[in-house]
């Protein structure tokens, strides 16, 4: 059967070096056909062909021809490629229409992918996004379960059917309980994450979701809790709180009352809150330990205790040289962060005198000041805010204010473009303790 190279998904965008696919002379731009003589439809049926030891490759070239490469390799060793398509197939969109659905709450202008909502168990495999289960197939689910794909990350919100119809405004979102019982009994695992709305999935709603969730152990793995986030520009939409200190000191509370129940129970809290909770208490996050090595690290669980652990411990190794470094800098974050960065930049300057750090807070005036968290900071705040102020020679932001993949901030202006009008250095840094205080210090 003829193949139309233009309207496939499985062509080849990436070759990696010293790879079997290098080996064998495949090339971007080549288009897989089959694996052992099964067409590939998508990057789970691929990633599941390739544990095989003995694979039999059909390969299209670009000028049409087509040959059969047969490779003998480890079960765990891969062809070495990418595809254009990173799951070869098109990205299922949700069908929800949360109630506190953030790309609801989008103002125009921003880069055109934040307005994808994708709910695509692939993509939770691949990439760790979090997925409702809303619009799964029976096939879908069979599929998780005969590849073994795991594992994948649910949002659940709460267990409680008629409520988390109503939240996600879909009917079929109370199914949601029935599909992990049958994952959990296939041994998949699963990672947790329930953004809590005040008034509605709290108090005793959050206490039953979490109950329900634990009797799925150790097949669900941790949860995580999120506060809601609201911007300026909901207006269109149901009214909805945020938490304030004292609901946030209660559920905190009632989070540390529900950990050490689980402790003694299972050997582990199960569930974390993200530090966003202990930021708007204004309390003293768990310690490093207690997060049990950070297995919700993504959902800003632990976020802080890590970074400033890895601080501290790649600051007491610190070499001569770099002691003596001497230099002027500043550091740009979001507000929920600010005390803990002029906390950490402390540790430096003590460490190294000659340093010299600013750390200025970032109002989020395109979102609305609700929104704290850094990474939601755009270039334009940046810009406005900063552009009467001392920097010193080098301004650092979270790597977190950028697209995972490209240098361009979520109001769609790049990081070259930012550096240009603004006429200094600016560089990115991980949240990790080495890259943070080795690009201060470089």
């Amino acid at each position: 059967m003829e193949v139309n190279v233009k309207n496939v998904n499985n062509i080849i965008s990436k070759v990696y070096k010293d790879s079997i696919a290098k080996e064998l002379g495949i090339e971007e731009g080549d288009l897989l056909i089959s694996i052992n003589e099964q067409p590939i439809h998508d990057i789970i049926e691929y990633k599941f062909l390739m544990s095989d030891e003995y694979l039999e490759l059909e390969i299209k070239k670009i000028d049409g021809q087509v040959y059969i490469y047969e490779i003998e390799k480890e079960y765990d060793e891969d062809l070495g490629i990418e595809f254009t398509n990173p799951i070869i197939d098109q990205a299922k969109s949700c069908r929800n229409k949360c109630v506190f659905c953030f790309i609801d709450q989008l103002p125009e202008g921003m880069r055109e992918t934040l307005y994808f909502k994708d709910d695509d168990s692939r993509l939770s495999f691949l990439q760790g996004n979090f997925v409702t289960l809303t619009n799964m197939s029976e096939d879908d689910i069979n599929n998780i379960i005969k590849y073994r794909i795991s594992p994948i990350n649910i949002s659940v919100h709460t267990t409680n059917p008629e409520l988390r119809q109503s939240m996600l405004s879909n009917r079929f979102a109370g199914k949601l309980y029935s599909i992990m019982e049958r994952l959990a009994d296939a041994q998949i695992e699963m990672n947790c994450q329930i953004v809590l709305c005040p008034g509605y999935n709290d108090k005793e709603e959050l206490t039953r979701t979490i109950s329900d969730l634990e009797k799925l152990y150790p097949y669900v793995n941790s949860v995580a809790i999120v506060p809601v986030g609201i911007t300026k520009h909901r207006g269109h939409l149901p009214k909805l709180d945020i938490f304030n200190g004292e609901g946030a000191n209660q559920t905190i509370e009632q989070i540390h009352e529900i950990q050490q129940m689980y402790l003694a129970k299972r050997g582990t809290r199960f569930a974390f809150l993200s530090d966003e909770f202990y930021i708007i208490a204004n309390r003293k996050l768990l310690e490093y330990d207690e997060y049990e090595g950070f297995i919700q690290f993504e959902n800003g669980v632990g976020m802080i205790s890590k970074l400033e652990r890895e601080i501290q411990d790649y600051l007491e190794k610190l070499p001569q040289e770099k002691i003596e470094k001497s230099k002027k800098v500043s550091i740009a974050t979001g507000h929920s962060a600010y005390e803990f960065i002029q906390k950490v930049s402390s540790y430096i300057t003590e460490k190294c005198p000659n340093i010299e750090i600013n750390v200025y807070k970032i109002i989020n005036e395109f979102f609305g000041e609700t929104i704290t968290v850094s990474g939601l900071i755009t270039a334009t705040d940046i810009k406005n805010q900063l552009k009467n102020k001392d920097l010193g020679e080098t301004l650092y932001i979270p790597r977190s204010m950028l697209k995972a993949d490209e240098e361009i901030f979520l109001d769609n202006i790049t990081l070259q473009e930012l550096i240009n009008s603004m006429n200094i250095e600016i560089v990115p840094c991980l949240n990790e303790g080495q890259d943070f205080v080795e690009k201060i210090l470089k």
